[in-house]
């Protein structure tokens, strides 16, 4: 899979997280504006009540006949209606009268009210409109206006209006309010979601550490109790683990069968050819050992491969590389060579320890029959990666002498190939660590060290 497919494949916590968060953000934003909707629709009921009081107060004045001894209307006992412009008004203007005689609160302070009834509100429950208008300082007013039929004292429109400031402060408040406390509850849903996401897919991280065991060779199957919805998948997996070893044990033995049947005939033809002295006879016996060296050579990589896919061991690095610097001090003890190791702490290869002498071992013995006076080995541990990602570690072996071309460093590694046949050696070496890091998955790379000499740089999986 590629890394763009990975990509888009993304987290399963992650996206759970996400729309997670997404909809309790979304249900808490619809609930907030429902609720501040609610509550304003509430307090223009309570502020419109308020006004209604005043309305029916000033009804109530024009109603009572004037032989009852009635009062001036506009006695609301409300100072704001008596403050210039204070955002509280009333008005009664009489609609029979072609003179459209007009009655206002001193607040007015000889302005006049729009009427509702131009702007087209309609009439609600008792003949009264409410609505917003305009005040005389351009403020936004709430205001309730009714006819009135007095009778024999003529056709009245009662008006009373007051600024929304208060109303408009009120609401600033609650919704501030609202925002914080929703704000408050989203995060503690993002994080109340965070904690169930992090206890309900602890059985797949399990799962996963269970199978990263295996694959590091800590474990030979999926141990552990796991939820119904997963005991199944850990027994498929483990199911499976136990038919591959099968069919990779059963493929060594019949690998192992077919070398060992074809070694007896060429063995015998290798020695009947040997007693004939014809040119015939020669061309036989030379390609039947070419055919039993390819065999044996076949043979031993199929049961390394097998060695490896099977292997679940661990090898330290710092001992195997010491094991072999006190082996090579001894052997170029005549040249002077120095062999300077530096191995960091705590690596790891992830296979046999024999597999790692042999790859080590080559690369060094190749570094000491060309270096000058020194050898440096080096390992290091790649950076941690993902979880299920196989970690690796790098191995440098440099030395300081001629150095190869990049055409030699490209044909050193082809097997049987000798650069130099004054030099010890099959020219096997280097293809025999090219063939063991290719089964662990690693990879061998030559280039220059900055002394000029070569430099073989080892990619191994780590555990």
């Amino acid at each position: 899979m590629s890394e763009t497919q990975k990509s888009r494949g993304g987290s399963i916590a992650l996206r759970l997280f996400v729309s997670a968060a997404v909809l309790s953000f979304a249900i808490l934003l619809v609930a907030g504006l429902a609720l501040s909707a609610i509550y304003r629709s509430t307090a223009e009921a309570g502020f419109d009540e308020r006004l209604g009081v005043y309305l029916r107060a000033l009804v109530a004045d024009i109603a009572t006949p004037v032989d009852e001894g009635r009062a001036e209307p506009g006695q609301l006992g409300d100072p704001q209606f008596e403050l210039a412009l204070s955002g509280w008004y009333w008005q009664i203007t009489r609609l029979d009268d072609p003179n459209r005689e007009i009655k206002s609160s001193r607040s007015l302070f000889a302005a006049k009210l729009p009427r509702l009834a131009d702007q087209g509100i309609p009439v609600g429950q008792n003949g009264t409109r409410r609505g917003y208008v305009k005040g005389p300082d351009d403020r936004r007013l709430r205001m309730v206006e009714r006819v009135i039929d007095a009778g024999d004292q003529g056709t009245f429109l009662v008006q009373v209006a007051a600024t929304t400031e208060d109303l408009d402060a009120q609401m600033a408040r609650f919704q501030f309010d609202l925002f914080v406390t929703f704000t408050l509850l989203g995060l503690v849903l993002v994080a109340s979601s965070a904690l169930q996401l992090r206890f309900g897919l602890r059985p797949l991280r399990q799962l996963q550490e269970g199978v990263a065991a295996i694959r590091r060779g800590e474990a030979e199957k999926i141990q552990g109790a796991f939820p119904q919805d997963l005991a199944p998948l850990a027994s498929e997996i483990n199911l499976l683990i136990a038919a591959n070893r099968e069919v990779v044990e059963r493929s060594r033995t019949q690998v192992g069968n077919l070398a060992h049947g074809l070694k007896t005939p060429l063995s015998v033809i290798i020695n009947e050819a040997a007693v004939d002295d014809s040119g015939f006879a020669g061309k036989v016996r030379e390609q039947a050992i070419l055919m039993r060296d390819q065999i044996t050579y076949y043979l031993n990589r199929a049961q390394l491969a097998v060695r490896v896919a099977m292997s679940g061991d661990s090898t330290e690095v710092a001992p195997v590389v010491e094991a072999l610097v006190r082996t090579f001090e001894k052997i170029y003890r005549e040249r002077g060579l120095v062999f300077v190791t530096r191995i960091a702490p705590g690596v790891r290869f992830f296979g046999e320890r024999q597999d790692l002498e042999e790859m080590i071992g080559n690369l060094v013995d190749n570094a000491g029959k060309w270096a000058d006076h020194e050898v440096v080995i080096e390992a290091q541990p790649e950076p941690a990666g993902k979880a299920t990602e196989r970690s690796f570690f790098h191995m440098l072996i440099d030395d300081d002498g001629s150095g190869l071309t990049p055409d030699q460093r490209e044909a050193v590694l082809r097997r049987g190939l000798r650069l130099d046949e004054t030099k010890p050696g099959s020219g096997l070496g280097l293809s025999i660590v090219v063939d063991l890091v290719g089964l662990y998955g690693g990879a061998l790379k030559l280039g220059v060290n900055p002394s000029g000499g070569l430099r073989a740089e080892l990619r191994l999986p780590a555990a």
